[in-house]
């Protein structure tokens, strides 16, 4: 039997946190997830954002507002673009890992939109994009949860 495959986001209580960093394509990460959202029924009082300073403390908003039991999907939105330096491998991985904790963690799950580009044009090819992915998937795994929950 196959479990079934819904974006179904009524009732659901979304958190955001986004990244501050790369202003621009945060917005257009943002503009698409919210639109995700609302095209799946989740409606404006439900969805919360966090803003904070970078990717690397994407994770650690992540976890506490999974700690308080309001939310049924997360979604992580950011960019990290590659520099000179060997700092973009250490944001990526680490925020990466981190925002993986978090969904196991809590056993809540949290769309990536963190975007990893070599880019700023790569980048703002994909942000709007891959923040309505991101938070697609957020509620897609939400309800396949609550399907093997309730199987």
């Amino acid at each position: 039997r196959q479990l079934p495959v819904s974006n179904n986001g009524i009732g659901r209580r979304v958190g955001i946190v986004l990244s501050r960093f790369n202003p621009g394509i945060g917005d257009l990460l943002l503009a698409g997830a919210l639109r995700a959202l609302k095209e799946a029924g989740v409606t404006d009082r439900n969805i919360t954002v966090a803003t904070v300073p970078g990717a690397l403390e994407t994770p650690l908003a992540l976890q506490r507002l999974a700690q308080t039991g309001e939310f049924e999907a997360l979604v992580a939105l950011g960019a990290v673009i590659r520099g000179e330096t060997y700092h973009f491998e250490i944001v990526a991985n680490e925020s990466a890992r981190g925002v993986a904790e978090v969904q196991l963690e809590f056993g809540i799950p949290v769309g990536n939109g963190i975007l990893t580009t070599n880019t700023d044009e790569q980048a703002l090819m994909r942000c709007e994009n891959k923040g309505f992915e991101a938070a697609q998937a957020a509620l897609e795994l939400a309800n396949l949860l609550e399907a093997i929950d309730a199987d």
